[in-house]
């Protein structure tokens, strides 16, 4: 299955923690098909904090989804992640953004993510892989989703990766 990853670090050193995410998902069986640029981001939600970077993958995996989370957050902790305040710094977050067509709602999973069309740090890297991509609820558009948004926070695309596989 195809799923749709977001991937954000604001403490240590933040490209190397999203570089390590990708490398540890690889060494578990899941293919990165494409990969986002890196971008600088403004913190949302709690503001005084570190600037995060963050980037969206796409990645291929005969994981359930529920399995998919187990081993993100796992990896996660290997890199040292820990639990504080809600929207607060850490060295690495992987979130479930969208698995294929899939809607699940669910106490420990919601795909697509319940706040993904309203993130402009997801929205933008995602639409640089996947513009045409469909939101199962919205049933609207990446670039579509980002020409609409409302979030004015500050996203800056710092360099681009080449990792492309189709």
């Amino acid at each position: 299955m195809k799923y749709i990853l977001g991937l954000g670090s604001n403490l240590g050193r933040r490209q190397q923690n999203l570089t390590q995410a990708c490398r540890l998902l690889e060494e578990a069986g899941v293919k990165i098909l494409k990969i986002s640029s890196l971008y600088k981001t403004q913190p949302v939600g709690l503001k005084k904090q570190p600037w995060f970077y963050n980037q969206v993958i796409q990645v291929v995996t005969p994981l359930d989804p529920f399995t998919l989370l187990s081993l993100a957050k796992e990896i996660e902790i290997k890199l040292k992640r820990k639990k504080t305040v809600r929207y607060g710094p850490r060295t690495l977050d992987i979130d479930l953004l969208m698995a294929g067509k899939m809607i699940i709602k669910s106490d420990k999973l919601t795909i697509p993510h319940p706040k993904m069309h309203e993130r402009r740090f997801v929205l933008e890297p995602l639409n640089e892989i996947a513009p045409n991509l469909l939101h199962p609820i919205k049933r609207k558009k990446i670039k579509t989703l980002l020409k609409e948004i409302k979030d004015n926070s500050i996203v800056l695309k710092l360099e681009k990766t080449d990792k492309k596989v189709n």
